[in-house]
């Protein structure tokens, strides 16, 4: 048997790896073995460089090895490129109707596919290596080709509803939103290697017809994707439900055989006791989007029941939501509320702990993507996507517990570099895959335009001189 050192694409050292495995091993001077997109190694480094050689060596003793991180619900079309200019005192109904949808509508399919890639930058650049979408507006095939450029990681689903009116350029009627369905399962059903793949998505809340609903749920099955859909958020969607069915949301959605193991719910911050029960039987997973629960005031720190949820072993994962609800997409900053909110909600220090909300941000996200045999930890034959964090910044030293330093100091600022499928797509904190600068102007372009487009008024509450 030959002595000589196994030939890979990469290796990567770290100070620590953190690795999320099973027994939650960090690694003091450790590192990871890449090779044809896959980890094929995990160990200290001073193992690792005698059995395998690799093209290139990065890292070193300043850095902190992580698994990507998954967002587990953000909008990458209809908000990035118009972040910020819904007032911050809107309530739920008038936040969605009167200001969101009326600005998604008229996104051209330029404007969407950059929408797309500003998320996925931000994403990339603060560790967030895979995502769930909620949904594109309209213009798939743009937005995909976008992030397949980008280097992400997603699944992905178009906007899919029947039941609200307007506005006109995404009315559907049952049929035609199942047709749209559909198509979009199939068409995107596995792109770029598998990078992106499609999800039976709706839009949830009080949309969608029982019809709409079961051929989601069948179009699932039949194509072995995974589901996802809002719920919940405010009192709008169980008064909703119990004034036409009789019962609250999960209660019908379980009964028309929607819930299974497969689905990712986002929000649930109005649930009840019997509706927990019932999500924990079906085994769902549960998207929770701290910012935007504060920002929009759902309550969830008064009747939110994600500790019952968590105790009752369903799977929570986390979001940023869309970009003027959350206003950022760097998931770190999320996690950090996780990890807080309920400790003070329940004045129990022991609620979240930071080991927890960082399973949440990786593990849990993996899972709802139904992808937890792929990403959410540095293991052998999971996918190659790593994040390096550079620790000689203030936020990160001194370095004395790993995972409270990731969990409450510091956020997406000290991401060095980014791999995804063993590719390098961020080094030193700029993207790889494309012209920053440059895009950072026509955001802006963009950004201006599509709100003079929209009509909405500038509510800026400062005088600008």
């Amino acid at each position: 048997m030959s002595d000589q050192p196994i030939s890979i694409d990469t290796i990567i050292r770290g100070w620590y790896v953190v690795t999320m495995n099973k027994t939650r091993d960090i690694i003091r001077n450790g590192a990871v073995a890449i090779d044809k997109g896959s980890i094929v190694a995990v160990g200290k480094y001073s193992d690792i460089s005698r059995t395998y050689t690799a093209k290139e060596t990065v890292g070193g003793d300043r850095f902190v090895v992580t698994p990507g991180m998954v967002n587990s619900h953000i909008h990458i079309t209809g908000e990035p490129l118009t972040r910020g200019y819904v007032p911050d005192d809107t309530p739920f109904e008038e936040n969605v109707f009167m200001w969101l949808c009326p600005l998604y509508s008229v996104f051209n399919a330029r404007e969407e596919k950059m929408s797309g890639q500003l998320a996925s930058i931000e994403m990339l650049k603060s560790g967030t290596t895979s995502f769930l979408e909620a949904g594109t507006i309209r213009f798939m095939d743009e937005v995909v080709e976008g992030l397949v450029d980008i280097g992400i990681r997603g699944r992905v689903g178009r906007w899919i509803w029947d039941l609200p009116p307007e506005p006109d350029v995404y009315k559907q009627d049952t049929d035609e939103a199942i047709r749209n369905l559909e198509e979009s399962i199939t068409k995107y059903r596995s792109i770029a290697g598998g990078r992106i793949q499609s999800y039976s998505t709706l839009v949830g809340h009080t949309t969608c017809s029982d019809p709409l609903w079961k051929a989601a749920r069948a179009l699932a099955d039949e194509h072995g994707v995974g589901m996802s859909f809002h719920m919940s958020p405010a009192k709008l969607d169980p008064e909703g439900f119990l004034e036409e069915f009789g019962h609250r949301p999960m209660i019908h959605l379980a009964e028309i055989g929607v819930l299974k193991d497969d689905v990712s719910i986002t929000h649930c911050v109005q649930v009840d006791n019997q509706e927990l029960a019932v999500m924990a039987q079906a085994g769902v997973s549960v998207a929770h989007c701290p910012t935007t629960a504060l920002k929009v005031s759902y309550g969830v720190t008064q009747v939110g029941k994600m500790p019952e949820m968590a105790m009752a072993g369903i799977n929570l994962g986390i979001g940023t939501d869309g970009n003027n609800a959350s206003n950022y997409s760097d998931l770190m900053r999320a996690t950090y509320l996780v990890a807080g909110l309920f400790k003070d909600a329940r004045t129990d220090p022991q609620m979240f702990p930071a080991e927890k909300a960082y399973e949440m941000a990786t593990l849990g996200g993996a899972r709802a993507m139904n992808a937890q045999d792929e990403i959410g930890s540095l293991e052998v034959g999971k996918k190659a996507d790593v994040v390096l964090h550079d620790t000689d910044r203030p936020e990160w030293r001194p370095l004395l517990n790993i995972m409270n330093q990731l969990v409450w100091s510091a956020d997406g600022r000290g991401v060095h570099t980014v791999f995804v499928d063993g590719k390098k797509v961020v080094e030193a904190g700029r993207m790889l895959t494309i012209d920053e600068d440059r895009f950072w102007a026509q955001c802006q372009e963009a950004g201006e335009a599509i709100t003079a487009r929209s009509g909405l008024p500038d509510k800026s509450k400062y005088p600008i001189l």
